[in-house]
C-alpha cells in the first residue's frame, strides 16, 4: 500500500505544472482601417498567380520560389527546428541503453600477492526515466513546438516578401524600359530640332543662342538615355539575384501600362492580420515559447526524480556467461533537490519572465507595424491612382503644348525659349506618368504583402514542418 500510495503521488505530481497555459494577451486591434475601403473578401485571399496576370512575371516568381537562396535557408531552418523538437520531446520518454565489455586483468603482485590474470565479461541493459514532476519536460516540448511553428511562419514570411520583391523589381524594370523609350524618342526629336535650327542659323535666320540651347537640351536627353540604360542593367541583376541566379538579362512580358491588377482593393477586417500575417504568427509563437520556458525555469527550482533500472550478465568465465547464476539486476531512484544556490535558479526564472515580457512587447510592436503598413499601402494606392491620372492629363497637355509652341516658333511668333520650356515640360511629364503608374502598382503589391497575401492560413504546413 505504501508503494501504491507513492506511485499515486508521483503520477499526480507528474501531471502538475508550475505556470498557467498560454493565453493570447489583450491586443489593441481597431475595428476597421482608417482608409475608406470595403471590408468584404480580402485581396490577400487571392493566390499570387491570380493577382499577377503577366505570364512572364508568374514565370519569374515560380523560378524564385524554387531557386532563391534565402528561401532555401528558411526551409532548412524548418528542418532544424523539427529535429530540435524531436530531440527535446524524447526527454519525456524512458531511455534504454546497452553496454558490454570484455577484459583480462593481472593486478600487481605487490598489491595483491599471489594474484593471477583473470577475465571479466559483462553485458547489461540500463533503463532510465525522469518523472516530469513539475511539467518541466512538457513545457520544454511545448516551447520547441512553438519554435517550429515560428520557423514555419518565418518561412512563409520570406515567401511573401520574395513574391512582392520580384513583382516590385519587375515593375521597376518595366518602368525603366518605358522611360528609356521616352528618352530615346526625345533624343530623336531633339536631334531633328537641332538639325533644323542649325540649318536656319547657317542661313542667318536664327541666332546662335538657339543652336546652343538646342544642343543643351539634346545633351540632357542623351544623358538620360545613358542613365536609364545603366539602371536597367542594375535592375536586371537585382532581379536575377532574387531568382537565385547569377546576374544577366531578364525577359519581359507585357508593358507597364498593360498590367492588370484589381481595380477594387478590399482588405477585410484588421483582426484578420493575426491569422494571416506570418510575422505576426511567428511573433506569437515566440511568445508562446518564451511563456513555456518560464515553466521550465520554475521547475528547475524544485526536486527532480529519476527512476533507474538495469539488467545484465557478469562472469569471469565465458562458458558461464549465459548461465542463470551470471544474471545481475538493480532498480532504484534518484532524487535531486536544490537547497542553496545563492538565488541562481530564482534569477534564471526572473530572467525568463523578462524575456517573455520582451516577446510580448515585440508581438504588440509587430502588430502595430502591420497596421501601419496596411494603412500606408491603402493611402498610397488612393493617392498614386489620383496622381497618375493627373500626370496622364499633364503629359497629354504637355505634348499638345509642345506641338503648338513649335508651330508658333516656325511661324516666327515666339522665340525658341518657349519651345524649350514646352519640350522640358513634356519630357518631365512623360517620365512622371510612367513612374507614378509603377508606384501605383507597387502600392497594390505592398498592400498584398501587408495583408499577408499569398498563402492560405487554413492550408497544411510545408512538407518540412509536416
Amino acid at each position: 500500500m505504501r508503494l501504491l500510495n507513492t506511485l499515486i503521488i508521483v503520477l499526480f505530481l507528474a501531471g502538475c505544472t508550475l505556470t498557467p497555459d498560454y493565453e493570447r494577451p489583450a491586443l489593441d486591434v481597431p475595428g476597421q482601417y482608417n482608409e475608406a475601403v470595403t471590408t468584404g473578401e480580402s485581396v490577400a485571399n487571392m493566390a499570387w498567380w491570380k493577382l499577377f496576370q503577366d505570364e512572364q512575371l508568374q514565370y519569374l516568381i515560380r523560378i524564385a520560389l524554387e531557386e532563391n537562396k534565402d528561401l532555401g535557408v528558411a526551409l532548412q531552418r524548418i528542418f532544424e527546428s523539427r529535429a530540435q523538437l524531436t530531440f527535446t520531446r524524447a526527454n519525456q520518454f524512458p531511455f534504454l541503453d546497452g553496454s558490454g565489455s570484455a577484459a583480462r586483468r593481472d593486478p600487481s603482485d605487490i598489491l595483491v600477492p599471489d594474484s593471477s590474470a583473470s577475465n571479466t565479461y559483462a553485458l547489461s541493459a540500463n533503463l532510465s526515466f525522469e518523472v516530469d514532476l513539475w511539467g518541466k519536460l512538457r513545457r520544454s516540448t511545448e516551447a520547441a513546438r512553438a519554435d517550429l511553428l515560428a520557423t514555419d511562419a518565418a518561412y512563409r514570411n520570406v515567401t511573401i516578401s520574395l513574391v512582392s520583391s520580384i513583382a516590385s523589381t519587375y515593375f521597376l524594370l518595366r518602368d525603366l524600359d518605358e522611360q528609356l523609350i521616352i528618352s530615346e524618342d526625345t533624343v530623336l526629336s531633339r536631334r531633328d530640332s537641332l538639325r533644323i535650327i542649325q540649318a536656319r542659323f547657317d542661313k542667318g535666320t536664327v541666332p546662335e543662342l538657339d543652336v546652343n540651347q538646342a544642343q543643351v537640351e539634346l545633351a540632357i536627353a542623351e544623358a538620360a538615355v545613358s542613365a536609364f540604360q545603366r539602371q536597367i542593367v542594375q535592375a536586371q541583376n537585382a532581379l536575377r539575384i532574387l531568382l537565385g541566379r547569377n546576374p544577366g538579362p531578364v525577359e519581359r512580358g507585357v508593358a507597364l501600362d498593360e498590367q492588370v491588377l484589381p481595380s477594387i482593393i478590399q482588405t477585410g477586417l484588421p483582426s484578420r492580420l493575426l491569422q494571416r500575417r506570418p510575422d505576426l504568427i511567428a511573433a506569437e509563437e515566440q511568445l508562446k515559447a518564451a511563456t513555456a520556458r518560464i515553466g521550465v525555469a520554475e521547475a528547475l527550482r524544485y526536486p527532480s526524480l529519476n527512476l533507474l533500472g538495469s539488467f545484465g550478465l557478469e562472469s569471469d568465465d565465458s562458458s558461464d556467461f549465459i548461465s542463470s547464476d551470471a544474471k545481475t539486476w538493480s532498480i532504484g531512484a534518484n532524487l535531486f533537490a536544490p537547497i542553496f544556490n545563492s538565488g541562481q535558479l530564482k534569477a534564471q526564472a526572473e530572467a525568463q519572465r523578462a524575456r517573455t515580457k520582451q516577446a510580448m512587447l515585440q508581438y504588440e510592436s509587430t502588430l502595430q507595424q502591420a497596421l501601419r503598413e496596411v494603412e500606408d499601402a491603402l493611402v498610397a494606392i488612393r493617392t498614386y491612382h489620383a496622381e497618375h491620372a493627373a500626370r496622364t492629363r499633364q503629359a497629354i497637355a504637355a505634348r499638345n503644348a509642345t506641338r503648338l509652341s513649335r508651330a508658333r516658333y516656325d511661324g516666327g511668333v515666339v522665340d525658341y525659349l518657349e519651345v524649350l520650356d514646352s519640350e522640358r515640360s513634356q519630357f518631365s511629364a512623360e517620365l512622371a506618368q510612367s513612374s507614378t503608374l509603377r508606384l501605383y502598382l507597387n502600392a497594390i503589391v505592398e498592400l498584398y504583402k501587408a495583408l499577408g497575401g499569398g498563402w492560405d492560413p487554413g492550408a497544411a504546413q510545408p512538407q518540412a514542418a509536416r
